[in-house]
């Protein structure tokens, strides 16, 4: 474990029996930071969760929390803070008796206890609710105050398991800043599990993308974005156009792509591009640019749908038998299904990756 690192997992594994949920998993977080455990249902990251708070034992490897190795000790010797999806208040009790459940746990004084409530509940801007219980708060209040639950007994680390998902849309997209400005203000090192990528692209410092067990990349929001590592990576995070297809010849630091219906795509070649391999070119829907059919210097298609988003809209084009996804703001008109356009496609956004199904480099 470094000196800067708050939670280390080394080759942790669990295993129900046969089957595998999480295999040799290992992962540093910096103090401070924001990291989100991010795939879809059945990927593992409910489990390392689980397995950090210690309600499932690994069977394989180590999770150390500031410093100390965690996984051979109980739960209730852990000094972790854990917001759950349902938020599991108490309903009968109190605000107050809610929040201090766990300082009574460790016999805090009562002098400090009613101070330190007081305080978690002006970090999350909620003073003055002490006596209220929770059937007269909001979800999005009672989502904090879940939170303030946490914070208080000022945790090593704070487990946030999919928390936001009880939300309508609206409030769901302001309790996301919200948390994160909080989260912000105590500093506290944070571990997020969501399957919505919205909310891991917006939130985190880093994102773990994970697939059957397995960790696929790690690395910042724009990094996991802008250069997925693995095919999985590129579909389950934004909208992509998978493109199989063959490098016909690299000349000038450009290779070109066959793709399978024959067309041809200019890609910036990677130093292991070689011609004759197999490929598939990545292509986000937001940087296929569609445009008059007269400004074609080379790939035209045909509309096939259109899907009005307000400020921007969804195409899906067809060029020469392969359907196309392209997402665009609307500066001036909207294409419509039946329409010729030109597709613009910059050979540097296109990214390719070799038959393993993983970036080339």
């Amino acid at each position: 474990m470094t000196a800067a690192s708050a939670v280390d997992l080394r080759n942790v594994t669990l295993a129900y029996g046969p089957f595998v949920a999480v295999k040799d998993v290992s992962l540093s977080i910096a103090r401070g930071e924001f990291v989100t455990l991010l795939g879809p249902s059945g990927c593992g990251k409910t489990t390392i969760l689980r397995s950090i708070a210690g309600l499932v034992q690994p069977t394989g490897g180590e999770i150390s929390v500031a410093g100390r190795r965690i996984d051979n000790i109980p739960i209730h010797k852990r000094n972790i803070g854990l917001v759950f999806q349902n938020y599991a208040l108490f309903p009968h009790k109190t605000i107050f008796e809610n929040i201090a459940f766990g300082l009574k746990y460790r016999k805090v004084e009562k002098s400090q206890i009613a101070q330190k409530v007081t305080r978690a509940l002006e970090m999350v801007r909620l003073p003055g609710v002490e006596k209220k219980l929770p059937s007269e708060m909001s979800g999005g209040q009672q989502q904090r105050i879940a939170l303030a639950r946490a914070i208080v007994i000022e945790p090593d680390v704070l487990l946030l398991d999919e928390p936001l998902s009880a939300l309508d849309a609206n409030l769901r997209e302001e309790m996301r800043t919200e948390l994160k400005i909080i989260q912000r203000e105590v500093g506290i090192t944070t571990i997020f599990v969501t399957h919505d990528q919205d909310e891991a692209l917006a939130m985190s410092d880093r994102i773990v993308v994970m697939n059957k067990g397995l960790i696929e990349q790690v690395g910042t929001p724009e990094e996991v974005y802008r250069r997925p590592e693995s095919r999985f990576v590129a579909s389950f995070l934004g909208q992509s156009n998978i493109l199989p297809g063959r490098i016909a010849s690299i000349a000038n630091a450009i290779a070109s792509v066959t793709l399978e219906n024959g067309v041809t795509l200019p890609v910036a070649a990677p130093a292991a591009a070689k011609e004759g391999a197999a490929v598939t070119a990545i292509v986000r829907a937001q940087k296929l640019q569609l445009g008059p059919p007269e400004r074609a210097t080379g790939l035209k298609g045909k509309v096939i749908s259109t899907s009005y988003l307000g400020g921007s809209a969804a195409y899906f084009v067809d060029l020469g038998g392969i359907k196309l996804q392209s997402i665009a703001t609307i500066d001036d008109r909207v294409w419509r299904e039946g329409e010729e356009v030109s597709i613009a496609i910059a050979p540097g956004e296109v990214l390719l990756l070799g038959e393993s199904g993983h970036r080339l480099r």
